[in-house]
């Protein structure tokens, strides 16, 4: 009994390894403000660049397509060299993309920014193989999912900056002009106004490129320990044991609905708030804001739960009111449905970090590779994300909504994609309850 409440108290991270903990967090914190961040460039470039939902949805997909690119590959180079190898290698594309952004506004070519953006995210992408389960292997197998949930709570902590970043140095600094405005410009005059527009996108991507830095020389000069070593690729043997296990399987599946959910959800919260409160971008962005919020407080109150309650439980019931209130967001008025919306947040908060340990719980050094399956998960931003607004510009499921304006309806309407994600990771969560047949910390 006794040995039970020392495994169920034990620290999640020991001592030999905080400052490593540490530096990894600063990772975490690094991709949830460049995440965010780039939630915004959505907007943002629609108004620049004078396109519709759906267009401007594919800096997300350049954005998550890199992670379903890259993912393998970063499992490949961790599971040959090291995490300190994948960390160096992810700031290092991280900041040749940052660097990206000044040509691509220079010449305000928007494809040329999505190439930035797949080059930025490419080194995200190996970031996340690289930190999630290096974060793991650092500590006892049985505080694992609790000390990827504490390293992960810092992530919407960068979110949270991300969003004021945006929200005051882009959108904030995006001109007043209407498309029917734009339209009206000389071509002169357009071009001025998207020039001034463009160097604000830029200055966060470039400005953090000395965080980076600073970062990639701590682990250059950081030995590495006997928690980073490297391994002989077995590719196939790998392949073969990730696929015999069906709670691995379909919590890539899971994973893939989660992200593709959080990302679509935060992607048009602001569209949202736009078209049923009547504001603008920068009024939107501070609902978004409100949400990050609400996300990183139930992120710590749910790491704080899991040293009585086995995460897969929490995540049960946040499933449950996650649908509730995303029924809430389509079906209620627009002051309700704005708190609701809001609420959603909270709801996803602790479901990556859940997701991905109880996937990976008792892997072995499978681990390193079965990390690059649920990093490339991430890829449902890249589909989910546009489908939904592909949804929004149709109106598909508009008619379902007579009590409201036709563009609000258009967006109401659309959030019944993240009702049927709730409802996969509810599925997930309920069939693997009780997986390992004891508590996941003891």
């Amino acid at each position: 009994m006794r040995e039970n409440v020392n495994k169920q108290t034990e620290a999640a991270v020991p001592a030999a390894y905080r400052i490593h903990f540490a530096m990894l967090v600063s990772c975490f914190v690094l991709w949830g403000l460049l995440n965010n961040m780039t939630d915004n460039l959505v907007p943002a470039f629609g108004k620049i660049f004078m396109m519709k939902s759906v267009d401007s949805s594919y800096v997300q997909v350049a954005f998550y397509g890199a992670y379903a690119v890259l993912a393998v590959p970063a499992a490949l180079l961790i599971r040959k060299y090291s995490y300190r190898t994948g960390v160096l290698a992810g700031l290092g594309l991280y900041i040749t993309g940052a660097l990206g952004y000044i040509p691509s506004a220079i010449l305000q070519n928007y494809k040329l920014f999505l190439v930035s953006i797949f080059t930025l995210a490419s080194g995200l992408s190996i970031l996340e193989t690289t930190c999630n389960p290096f974060v793991i292997s650092i500590g006892s197998p049985q505080t694992s999912v609790r000390r990827l949930n504490l390293a992960q709570a810092f992530n919407p902590l960068g979110s949270l900056l991300g969003i004021m970043m945006a929200k005051f140095l882009i959108l904030s600094h995006l001109n007043p002009a209407g498309y029917e405005e734009r339209l009206d410009m000389l071509p002169e005059q357009l071009a001025k106004v998207r020039a001034g527009e463009l160097v604000w996108v830029c200055v966060p991507y470039v400005g953090l490129i000395a965080v980076a830095v600073i970062i990639w020389v701590f682990f250059l000069k950081k030995k590495s320990s006997e928690k980073d070593n490297s391994g002989e690729l077995h590719i196939l043997q790998s392949v073969k044991k990730l696929f015999e296990s069906p709670r691995y399987l379909s919590g890539v599946v899971t994973q893939f609905f989660y992200v593709g959910m959080q990302i679509a959800v935060w992607t048009w919260t602001i569209k949202y708030v736009m078209v049923t409160k009547h504001v603008d971008e920068a009024e939107g962005a501070e609902v978004y804001l409100a949400a990050i919020i609400v996300f990183i407080m139930c992120r710590w109150l749910c790491t704080a739960l899991m040293k009585k309650i086995k995460p897969v439980w929490i995540m049960l019931v946040m499933a449950v009111i996650g649908v509730i209130v995303t029924l809430g967001t389509i079906y209620l008025p627009t002051n309700i449905s704005v708190i609701c919306l809001i609420c959603i947040s909270g709801c996803m908060s602790l479901m990556f970090p859940t997701i991905y340990g109880i996937a990976l719980d008792g892997m072995g050094e499978e681990v390193k590779f079965g990390a690059a399956g649920l990093v490339m998960a991430i890829l449902g931003g890249a589909v989910i994300t546009p489908i939904m607004g592909k949804t929004i510009d149709m109106g598909t499921f508009a008619n379902s909504l007579h009590n409201f304006a036709e563009e609000a309806a258009a967006v109401r309407s659309a959030f019944w994609i993240p009702v049927v994600c709730f409802a996969m990771i509810f599925l997930y969560a309920l069939v693997f309850r009780n997986y390992d047949k004891k508590e996941i910390f003891r």
